[in-house]
C-alpha cells in the first residue's frame, strides 16, 4: 500500500460526503481500534499515534464518552500490564484531551479506585505500580475539579496563579498544601518505577523497561509546573506570615525538592528520555524563602518535547491508495482529520484535489454496491427462511408419520386379536365334522374351507410381519434416544413373543387338524374299503378319494414348507432381537464409561475445591502476615522515636495522651474479638486485619504521644512513662511476631498489651494539670480584690510618676530635663489610659455578672464560670504588675541607673496585658453592649499611649547618647586593617551573644508557658453562652502545646479595631 504523508491543510479540513450515521460509525470504529491497540497486554510502551488518535477523538466529540464506553469493557482485573497501560492512556487524555474529559472521568472515579484497590492487595510488580498510579489520577481529578483555573495540563501564567491564590492567607496556605500533596503523588509514582528497574542504563532500551518508564514523561511535565507554582506560593506565604509558622512548609518543600532533583537527574541520564523529552536541571540548593530577593533568582523549569515522531514509530497514514487493485475496484478512505476540521476556505483545485474527488466518487460507488450486496443478502436470508420453514414442515410431517405408525401398530394388535378369534371359530367349525358316513362332498367342502382359511392365515401373518418390520424401521429412524431404543426393544420383544406364540399355536392347531384329518382319512379309508366291498359301483368314488388324498399330501408338504418358512422368519426375528440387545449393551457400556468419566471429573473438582480452600487459607494468612509486618514496622518506628534526639523537641498534653490510650484500649478489645473470629474460621481474616491495623496505629500514636508528654513532665513520672511506653511497644512487637507465624497464631494473647496501656492511661491522668488552689466560693471575692488591687497599683503608679516629675525638674535641666519630662508625661498618659480601661472593664464585668447570673448570686456565677474567672484574675494581675514595672523602669531611666530598653519592653508588656484583660472581658460580653464598645476604645487608647511611650523613649535616647566622630585620618593602612579585623571579631562576638540570648529568651518563654499551663485557658462552661469571636485572644498565656508562633508586633502594628493582638496558634 502507498500512503500520502504530506496532505495539504485544505485537504485535511474537508469533510467527506458521508451521512452523520456513517461518520459516527467510522469515528467509533477508529476509536475502538486505537483503544485496543494502545491498551493491550503486551509489555511495551503505548505508541504515540494511538494515544494521539484517542486525544483527537475527545476533541472531536468534546468529551470522553466514547473512550469510557470502550474502556469500561476492558478486562482490567485480569492483567496488571493492561491496567498499567490504561492508566497511562488516561493520564495522557486528562492532560491533552478536551476540558470536558475531566468531568467525564469524575463519573468513573469509583472504577479507577476499585482497580487500584484490587491490584494494591495483590503481590504483582505491575499491580503495585497500578495502585500508586490510580491514587495519582484520583488526586489529579480532585485537584482540577476543585480548582478549575488550573487546566489538566497545569500550564497557566503567573497572573492566573495570582488570581487563583487570591489575597486571603488561608486560601494560599490551603492551595500550597494541596499542591504539596499533588507533588507527593507524582514523586511516589516515579520512585516506585525506579525501584522496580535495574540501575543499569541499558534497561531503558528494553521494551519491559520502556513500558514502565513511558508514563514518567507526563510526570516530568506535571512536576515542572508544580515546582514552579509551589515556589511562587511559598514566597507569597513568607511575605504574609512569620517564618516560624511556615517551618513545616519549608521542611516539606526541601524534601520534595531533593526528591524531584534526584528524579530529574536519573531520568536525564537514561537514553530512553533523551530522544523523547528535554528535562530541565534544578539548582543545587532550594530557594531561600527567608530572603524575599531570592524570588528574582528563581528560574522557571521548562520541559521541551522535541517535534517529530520517534524513529521506532511508523508514520501515520492519513490516506491509503492501493497499487495492486484493479482500475474498477474502489478504495475506501477513512480520514479522521477531515471529520475533525471544517471545510476549506480556498476554491482553487490541484491534482490532489482531483484525486480526492475521484476517491469520493469511488466511495459513492462503493456505497451503491454495498446497498446491492445488502439487498442480495436480504433475498438470501428470505430464501434461507423459506428453507427453514420447509424443513420445519417436513419435520412436522415426520412427527405425524410417527404418530400414524403408532396408530398402525395399535391396529395390528387389534387385527391379531381378531385372528385369534377367527382361529377359535375355525376350531369350532372343525368339530362339526361328526359323521364320516356323510357325503364326501360335504367333507371336501369343509376341507376346502379349511384350506382357504389356512391360506388366509398365512397371508395375514405375512402382512403382519411386513407391517411389523416397517413399523420397527420407522421407530428406529425417528426414535434415537436411549429411552426410545429401550421402548422399541421392549415392543419388538413383546411382538416377537406374541408372533412366536401365535405361530406355535397355529402350528399346533394345524398339526392337530392334520392328525384329525389323518384319523378321519383312516376312518374314511376303512369305510371306503367296506363300502367298496359292499358297493362295487362306488369304485370311481374311491379313486376320487385317493386323488384327494394325494392332494392332501401335497398340501401337507406345502404346509410343512410354510412351517419351515415361519421358522426361518422366527430365526430372523431372533437375530434382530440379538442385534437390538447388542446395541443396548453397547449403549450401556457407553453410559457406564461416561459415568466413570463423570465420576473422575467429580473427583478432580473435589480436589480442585480442596486446593482452592487451602489457597484461600494461605491467602488470608498472607494478608494477615503482611498486615502484621506493616504493623510491626509502624510500632518499631514509634518505639524508635523514644530514643530519637530529634524527637526531644516534640511535646504533647496529658489530656491528648489519655484520649489516645483509651482509644488504644478499645482497639485491644476489638483485636481480641477479631483474633477469636479468625481462630474460629481461618478462611476470613478481615475482622482481625481491620482490628490489627487500627490497633497498630493507635498503639504507635499512644507511644509517640507518651514520649512527647514525658518531655514536659517531672523526672520521675517522665521516666516511668518512658518505661511503660517501652514495655507497651515490646508487648505489641511480640504480639506482631506471633501473628506472623502460622503455628504461633493460636497461642497469641492480645490481652497482654492491655496492662501497659492501662499504665500509660493512669500516668497520663496523673500528669493532668491541676486547677488553682483556690476554692470556688472565694473566686468572686478574688475578682473584686484583684480589680481593686490593680486600680490601686495604677493610682500609686500615677502618683509616683508625678513625684518623679517634680524630682526631675529640680535635679536636671536642659536636654535631659526635656527628655525626662517627655518620657514621664507619656508614662502619665499611659497610666491614665490604663486606669480608665480598668474602670471600664470593672463596669463591663458587673454587667456580665448581672446579665448572666439569673437567680443565682454573684459568687455562684463566678464559681460556675471558674475557668473564665481565673483568666480574669490572671489578666488583672498582669496589668497591675506591668504598671508597677513601668514606673520602676521610668524611675531608673530618670535617675540614669536604668536602660531605655527596659522602658520599651515594659510598654510592650503593658499593651499585651491590657489586650489580655480586654479579651478575657470580651469572652462573655454581649457584642452590642455599650461598655464593651467603650472598653475597646480604651484599649485602642492604651495602645496609642504605649506607642507614645516607646516613641518618646527612643527619641530621648537619641538626644542624650553622645556619638563620637569617627576620624581615621591619622591611621595607617596596617592599623586600619587591624581595627577592621578587631571590629569584625567584635561583630561576631555580638552576633553569637545575640543568638545565645535569643535561645535563652525562648527557653524562658517555654518555662513561662509551662507554668501558665497549670492554670489553663478559659473554656465555655455553659452551652447557652454565645461563642467567642474568632479574633478574641485567650485570658491567659497558652500552654506549651499551643505556643504562639507570632512575634510581638511593634507599636504601629497594633489592631486599630479592638486593641488586641491577633494570635495564631500552632501545635508542636
Amino acid at each position: 500500500m502507498n500512503s500520502i504523508k504530506n496532505v495539504p491543510a485544505r485537504v485535511l479540513s474537508r469533510r467527506p460526503g458521508h451521512s452523520l450515521e456513517a461518520e459516527r460509525e467510522q469515528f467509533d470504529k477508529t476509536q475502538a481500534i486505537s483503544i485496543s491497540k494502545a491498551i493491550n497486554t503486551q509489555e511495551a510502551p503505548v505508541k504515540e499515534k494511538h494515544a494521539r488518535r484517542i486525544i483527537l477523538g475527545t476533541h472531536h466529540e468534546k468529551g470522553a464518552f466514547t473512550f469510557w464506553s470502550y474502556a469500561i469493557g476492558l478486562p482490567l482485573p485480569s492483567s496488571s500490564i493492561l491496567s498499567w497501560k490504561f492508566c497511562h492512556v488516561l493520564h495522557k487524555v486528562l492532560r491533552d484531551g478536551h476540558p470536558n474529559v475531566l468531568h467525564d472521568c469524575q463519573r468513573y472515579r469509583s472504577n479507577i479506585r476499585e482497580i487500584g484497590d484490587l491490584w494494591g492487595h495483590l503481590h504483582d510488580r505491575y499491580g503495585q505500580l497500578v495502585s500508586v498510579y490510580t491514587r495519582l489520577l484520583l488526586t489529579k481529578i480532585s485537584f482540577h475539579l476543585k480548582h478549575p483555573q488550573f487546566p489538566a495540563g497545569l500550564e497557566v501564567t503567573d497572573e492566573v496563579l495570582e488570581k487563583a491564590a487570591g489575597t486571603d492567607v488561608n486560601n494560599i496556605f490551603q492551595l500550597t498544601v494541596e499542591m504539596f500533596d499533588y507533588m507527593d503523588c507524582e514523586l511516589k509514582l516515579s520512585e516506585s518505577v525506579f525501584r522496580q528497574l535495574n540501575t543499569a542504563i541499558a534497561v531503558s532500551q528494553m521494551s519491559s523497561g520502556q513500558c514502565r518508564l513511558a508514563p514518567l514523561i507526563q510526570v516530568i511535565q506535571d512536576c515542572s509546573h508544580l515546582y514552579h507554582y509551589t515556589v511562587k506560593l511559598m514566597f507569597k506565604l513568607h511575605a504574609c506570615l512569620p517564618a516560624d509558622t511556615l517551618q513545616g512548609h519549608r521542611d516539606r518543600f526541601h524534601e520534595q525538592f531533593h526528591s524531584l532533583r534526584n528524579f530529574f537527574r536519573r531520568a536525564s541520564d537514561m537514553l530512553y528520555f533523551k530522544r523523547l523529552i528535554q528535562i530541565p536541571r534544578l539548582p543545587e540548593g532550594p530557594p531561600n524563602f527567608l530572603r524575599a530577593s531570592a524570588l528574582a533568582e528563581h528560574i522557571k523549569p521548562v520541559v521541551v518535547i522535541p517535534e517529530g515522531a520517534p524513529e521506532d514509530e511508523e508514520p501515520e497514514h492519513l490516506i491509503e491508495i492501493g497499487t495492486g487493485t484493479p482500475a474498477g475496484e474502489p478504495v475506501v478512505v477513512a480520514d479522521l482529520f477531515e471529520q475533525t476540521f471544517g471545510p476549506p476556505d480556498g476554491s482553487m483545485k490541484d491534482d490532489r484535489d482531483l484525486q480526492i474527488e475521484n476517491l469520493k466518487r469511488q466511495v459513492e460507488m462503493l456505497h451503491a454496491e454495498l446497498e446491492k450486496i445488502k439487498l442480495e443478502a436480504q433475498r438470501y436470508i428470505s430464501q434461507l427462511k423459506g428453507q427453514v420453514d420447509t424443513l420445519e414442515a417436513e419435520l412436522e410431517e415426520q412427527r405425524k408419520q410417527k404418530q400414524k405408525a403408532l396408530v398402525d401398530n395399535e391396529q395390528l394388535r387389534h387385527e391379531l386379536a381378531q385372528l385369534r378369534a377367527s382361529q377359535l371359530q375355525g376350531e369350532q367349525n372343525q368339530g362339526l365334522r361328526e359323521e364320516a358316513e356323510k357325503k364326501a362332498s360335504a367333507t371336501e367342502a369343509r376341507y376346502n374351507k379349511l384350506k382357504e382359511k389356512h391360506s388366509e392365515l398365512i397371508n395375514t401373518h405375512a402382512k403382519l410381519l411386513r407391517k411389523n418390520a416397517d413399523t420397527a424401521k420407522q421407530l428406529t429412524v425417528t426414535q434415537q434416544s436411549q429411552e426410545e431404543v429401550a421402548r422399541v426393544k421392549e415392543q419388538l420383544a413383546f411382538q416377537m413373543e406374541q408372533v412366536k406364540r401365535e405361530s406355535e399355536l397355529k402350528l399346533e392347531e394345524q398339526s392337530d387338524q392334520l392328525e384329525k384329518l389323518k384319523r378321519e382319512l383312516e376312518d374314511k379309508a376303512g369305510e371306503l374299503v367296506r363300502v367298496q366291498e359292499a358297493l362295487s359301483h362306488t369304485e370311481q368314488s374311491g379313486l376320487e378319494l385317493s386323488s384327494r388324498l394325494d392332494a392332501l399330501s401335497e398340501e401337507k408338504v406345502v404346509l410343512s414348507r410354510a412351517v419351515q418358512q415361519r421358522e426361518a422368519d422366527l430365526l430372523a426375528a431372533q437375530r434382530l432381537v440379538q442385534e437390538k440387545e447388542a446395541a443396548l449393551s453397547q449403549e450401556q457400556q457407553c453410559s457406564s464409561q461416561e459415568r466413570g468419566e463423570l465420576q473422575g471429573q467429580l473427583a478432580d473438582k473435589e480436589l480442585q475445591e480442596r486446593e482452592l480452600q487451602q489457597r484461600l487459607l494461605d491467602e488470608q494468612f498472607a494478608v494477615l502476615w503482611s498486615t502484621a509486618v506493616e504493623a510491626e514496622r509502624i510500632l518499631q518506628d514509634a518505639v524508635g522515636k523514644l530514643d530519637d534526639p530529634l524527637h526531644m523537641r516534640c511535646t504533647s498534653s496529658p489530656d491528648y495522651l489519655v484520649s489516645r490510650a483509651q482509644a488504644a484500649l478499645d482497639a485491644v478489645s476489638a483485636l481480641e474479638k477479631g483474633h477469636t473470629q479468625y481462630l474460629t474460621s481461618r478462611s476470613d481474616a478481615s475482622a482481625l486485619v481491620a482490628a490489627l491495623t487500627q490497633f497498630s496505629h493507635l498503639a504507635a500514636d499512644t507511644i509517640v504521644n507518651g514520649s512527647a508528654t514525658s518531655h514536659l513532665a517531672p523526672t520521675d513520672p517522665a521516666d516511668r512513662l518512658i518505661d511503660t511506653c517501652k514495655e507497651c511497644g515490646a508487648q505489641a512487637l511480640e504480639l506482631m511476631g506471633q501473628l506472623q507465624d502460622q503455628k504461633a497464631v493460636q497461642q497469641a494473647q492480645p490481652g497482654l498489651v492491655r496492662t501497659p496501656l492501662q499504665g500509660i492511661l493512669q500516668l497520663g491522668q496523673m500528669l493532668k494539670p491541676k486547677s488553682l488552689d483556690v476554692r470556688q466560693e472565694e473566686l468572686g471575692a478574688m475578682v473584686d480584690k484583684e480589680m481593686a488591687a490593680t486600680s490601686a497599683a495604677i493610682e500609686d503608679a500615677v502618683q509616683r510618676i508625678e513625684d518623679m516629675m517634680n524630682q526631675a525638674r529640680h535635679a536636671s535641666s536642659g536636654v535631659k530635663l526635656e527628655v525626662n519630662e517627655r518620657i514621664l508625661n507619656s508614662c502619665t498618659d499611659l497610666m491614665k489610659a490604663i486606669r480608665l480601661l480598668v474602670t471600664t472593664s470593672t463596669s463591663l464585668q458587673k454587667e456580665i455578672v448581672e446579665s448572666g447570673r439569673g437567680a443565682a448570686t454573684q459568687q455562684e456565677f463566678y464559681a460556675k464560670n471558674s475557668r473564665w474567672t481565673e483568666g480574669l484574675i490572671s489578666a488583672s494581675k498582669a496589668v497591675g504588675w506591668g504598671a508597677t514595672q513601668l514606673v520602676e523602669s521610668a524611675d531608673k531611666v530618670v535617675l540614669h541607673t536604668g536602660k531605655y530598653e527596659e522602658l520599651i519592653v515594659c510598654s510592650h508588656e503593658i499593651a499585651a496585658s491590657t489586650a489580655q484583660l480586654v479579651a478575657a472581658s470580651k469572652v462573655k460580653a454581649n457584642k452590642h453592649s455599650p461598655h464593651l464598645s467603650r472598653l475597646q476604645e480604651c484599649s485602642r487608647t492604651v495602645n496609642e499611649m504605649a506607642a507614645n511611650v516607646v516613641a518618646s523613649t527612643k527619641s530621648g535616647q537619641e538626644q542624650i547618647e553622645d556619638r563620637d566622630t569617627m576620624d581615621f585620618s591619622g591611621l595607617s593602612l596596617i592599623k586600619l586593617k587591624k581595627q577592621e579585623m578587631e571590629t569584625q571579631v567584635r561583630v561576631l562576638e555580638l552576633e553569637k551573644t545575640l543568638e545565645a540570648e535569643r535561645v535563652r529568651l525562648g527557653e524562658l518563654r517555654r518555662q513561662h508557658y509551662v507554668l501558665a499551663g497549670a492554670v489553663g485557658t478559659p473554656s465555655e462552661e455553659e452551652p447557652s453562652q454565645p461563642p467567642a469571636a474568632p479574633h478574641a485572644g485567650t485570658s491567659k498565656k497558652p500552654p506549651l502545646a499551643q505556643k504562639p508562633s507570632v512575634a510581638p508586633r511593634q507599636d504601629h502594628q497594633l489592631n486599630r479595631k479592638d486593641g488586641i493582638y491577633p494570635a495564631q496558634l500552632m501545635n508542636y
